[in-house]
């Protein structure tokens, strides 16, 4: 954990007092939960500039002691957990927490319901709202302290989204702003609005989906909602990678909270592109952000997701492409193909290179089409693109011969730099064909 060292270091935070003893998530067992099951046991945990790796238990009591570590002159955070299948606490939390603080100088408060939120999910789902109402008396009591309505962040994962979302319903929607990482989806799809997160819950709702089909919410939740790949299945989420199911099954689920943290780090920027389907921005058809004059919304602290607009949205949806692992950002590259009329169909792959690295895309060509467009994911910028590769991989008797590439184009959106093209191409049948592209990147 060096690069955590140096970057605590890097805030001049105090060491882990030695007579002070860190709080910590509960677990649960199945028999314990069925003895106790009627008590949810909700406690919370407090992390700030000054006790960032050493958790102190927070409570309304606590607010009277001069050791606390809480400053209402901040704004505060609120990390709450969702569903926890096995009875096990979130290895996540530290994390987060350690990110929104390296970030921000913030209160955070990780609420700890772990005994009410495992094992049967059904009653799990019938706990939430006594969980929402348990946080919002701890809020009642930090607005006496100095905290104000406005500067409370809720960061609710899976579950935990609708207890935010419900929260904000007891303060009729006046809290600052809900940031939901892939909201639960099962009980809660076809649910009214006052039993899930919606956009009055805060002044601000944001949600990050990447597991839409399976555990998370497949329907837009907040102000802007941010469909990670479609929000479906994320790249590299394999089987082959988890040593159990359970780790392969909950790997789409999780992204959103991986990514959320990675982009609080700051390494790259993640933008969202507005589009009425994902469909529609693969094939390159969304490729501005006119809706918000020109400037992207963004996953992280920024306020209203970068949105500059008098008026927010309200359930409106954006598509990003990713990378594989952190920081996950990708460049959309926009490809643009016109071809000569086709007497056969014709299958095209095409290739960006930048030194090792390579997006491939294979496109069918009809005998009704001449002009195709597609949108890639690629990890580096357009300007450092070094060649495009084209093949006809037609090789059946029935595809098309040669084709006749009369342009092809590569742009970046929503970037203002201009398109580069290559016109006048022949491809014969399986002959691969290169170009290489002399670009440099603009420095400011």
């Amino acid at each position: 954990l060096h690069w955590q060292q140096v970057s605590l270091q890097t805030l001049n935070l105090d060491s882990r007092p030695d007579d002070e003893q860190c709080a910590e998530l509960n677990n649960t067992t199945w028999q314990e939960y069925r003895q106790q099951r009627a008590r949810l046991q909700v406690q919370y945990l407090l992390l700030s500039r000054r006790n960032p790796d050493c958790a102190q238990r927070f409570s309304q009591e606590s607010l009277e002691q001069q050791a606390s570590h809480f400053n209402g002159s901040l704004p505060t955070k609120v990390i709450i957990h969702g569903y926890r299948a096995l009875g096990s606490k979130p290895s996540w939390v530290k994390e987060l927490a350690q990110a929104l603080l390296r970030a921000q100088d913030a209160n955070v408060v990780v609420v700890d319901w772990v005994y009410g939120a495992s094992f049967a999910y059904n009653l799990v789902v019938e706990n939430y709202k006594e969980v929402a109402v348990q946080i919002s008396v701890l809020i009642n009591e930090m607005q006496k302290h100095g905290g104000r309505l406005e500067q409370f962040h809720f960061i609710g994962v899976s579950l935990g989204a609708h207890v935010a979302g419900f929260v904000g319903t007891l303060f009729e929607g006046k809290i600052g702003r809900i940031t939901a990482l892939d909201p639960a989806g099962p009980m809660f799809k076809g649910a009214d609005t006052f039993d899930r997160l919606d956009p009055s819950d805060a002044q601000f709702v944001d949600a990050i989906h990447t597991d839409s089909d399976y555990f998370g919410i497949s329907i837009p939740v907040g102000h802007v909602d941010f469909f990670l790949n479609g929000g479906k299945d994320q790249i590299g989420c394999a089987r082959s990678r988890f040593p159990s199911m359970y780790g392969y099954v909950i790997c789409d689920h999780m992204r959103a909270l991986h990514v959320y943290m990675s982009a609080l780090n700051g390494s790259c920027t993640l933008l969202g592109v507005p589009c009425a389907s994902y469909e529609d921005f693969l094939q390159g058809r969304c490729v501005d952000c006119e809706d918000f004059k020109g400037s992207c919304p963004t996953i992280g602290l920024s306020q209203n997701s970068g949105i500059h607009t008098a008026l927010l949205p309200s359930e409106k949806k954006l598509f990003l492409l990713t990378t594989s692992s952190p920081p996950f950002c990708a460049h959309h590259i926009l490809l643009e193909l016109e071809v000569s009329p086709l007497e056969k169909s014709a299958e095209l792959e095409v290739t960006l290179r930048t030194e090792n690295l390579g997006t491939e895309r294979r496109l069918r060509l009809q005998t009704d089409r001449a002009v195709y467009r597609a949108v890639l994911p690629h990890p580096a910028p357009l300007c450092e693109i070094s060649s495009i590769w084209m093949k006809n991989t037609g090789a059946r008797f029935y595809r098309q011969a040669e084709i006749h590439v009369k342009s092809v184009c590569v742009s970046e959106f929503p970037s203002p730099e201009k398109p580069v093209c290559v016109n006048n191409v022949r491809l014969r049948r399986g002959a691969p064909w290169s170009h290489d592209l002399v670009q440099v990147c603009s420095v400011f």
